[in-house]
């Protein structure tokens, strides 16, 4: 598939993925048109001036009518679903904005697609390794066969999106719509800094103090944004190409490499030293997180079949490249 003047448009555009996905297909020569309630700049959208190549539309993804006239004036041929409330103590704190952002969101712009987007040929759907719940450590890692369990409220408004998602692409709507479940994404452009590796470089670097939020017993799947933006692109193309096999399909990516939370903060630590490291490694020590999942890791057994696909770039290597990135943002006065 050429991108060359196909017509993309990518909710959530000015979030950490959306925005690394933007400047990769502008680089294909895609027209990118981008959904955004964002009025701040602290992005990567801004800082490396994508926003000046791109189409950015204003409208709530609540708002049917608003979508279907976005999608009809811009013969849409490609969707990237990637808006939503990430952050899981919001939910906790907000569930009716949590569900209302990922839930209610997910089928109204699937209806605006289904009511009008004769174009589109791709819809690509960013779920989450956390709408399959809880598993015993000795059943991991996640595949795409299991039972969904999600419990707390961001898990369930995403396990919710993903159901509500397959139901597009039965045999009666026939929507061509992949689901991606992907472990936790991290590198150069992540702002949210209640993310554990954006928060830890930035307190390593001086520009704030690190809070553990619980014991650092939590084990995690840690995946490099370039290795997810390629990964999008491949499936893309492929639905694209080949609907009949793919719509309708679940795949989930992720290293197979958990690490614990204290094994991240030692990683950052063995690279730029926290002055006060004891300090925290007792704060840790005593901590417990609530509404958080011990061991979460995925299984890229499926994409690797489908799709040649494996992460080429490590947690080490990620690290270095993302701490070089925060460096030169932070310097600028950006927080």
């Amino acid at each position: 598939m050429n991108w060359k003047n196909k017509n993309v448009l990518i909710t959530g555009i000015s979030g950490f993925i959306g925005s690394n996905l933007a400047k990769k297909l502008v680089e294909l020569k895609a027209n990118v048109i981008g959904i955004t309630r964002t009025n701040h700049k602290h992005s990567l959208l801004f800082f490396e001036g994508i926003n000046k190549k791109i189409k950015l539309v204003n409208v709530g993804l609540n708002d049917l009518n608003s979508l279907i006239g976005v999608l009809g004036e811009n013969r849409i041929d490609c969707v990237f679903h990637l808006a939503a409330q990430v952050e899981v103590g919001i939910g906790m704190t907000n569930p009716y904005l949590t569900f209302e952002s990922n839930t209610r969101a997910t089928y109204t712009l699937l209806e605006a697609i289904r009511l009008c987007g004769h174009n589109v040929e791709s819809v690509v759907m960013a779920s989450t390794d956390k709408s399959y719940g809880e598993y015993p450590s000795n059943e991991m890692p996640y595949k795409e066969n299991f039972p969904l369990l999600a419990k707390y409220p961001y898990d369930v408004s995403k396990a919710c999106a993903d159901m509500i998602a397959q139901s597009f692409a039965n045999e009666i709507f026939k929507l061509p719509i992949v689901i991606t479940r992907f472990s936790n994404i991290y590198g150069p452009g992540q702002l949210n800094f209640s993310a554990l590796i954006p928060d830890l470089i930035r307190s390593s670097l001086g520009y704030a103090d690190f809070e553990p939020r619980g014991d650092g017993k939590q084990k995690r799947d840690y995946l490099f944004i370039d290795d997810v933006i390629n990964l999008y692109i491949l499936i893309s193309e492929s639905l694209f190409d080949n609907k009949e096999e793919l719509s309708g399909q679940i795949f989930n990516a992720g290293t197979e490499t958990p690490v614990s939370v204290r094994e991240v903060f030692d990683l950052v630590h063995s690279k730029i030293p926290f002055s006060d490291y004891e300090q925290i490694v007792k704060k840790m020590e005593k901590r417990h997180a609530m509404g958080e999942i011990s061991v979460q890791f995925m299984s890229h057994q499926k994409v690797k079949e489908y799709f040649s696909w494996t992460p080429t770039i490590d947690l080490n290597s990620g690290l270095n490249l993302s701490i070089e990135w925060y460096k030169k943002y932070l310097k600028q006065g950006q927080k």
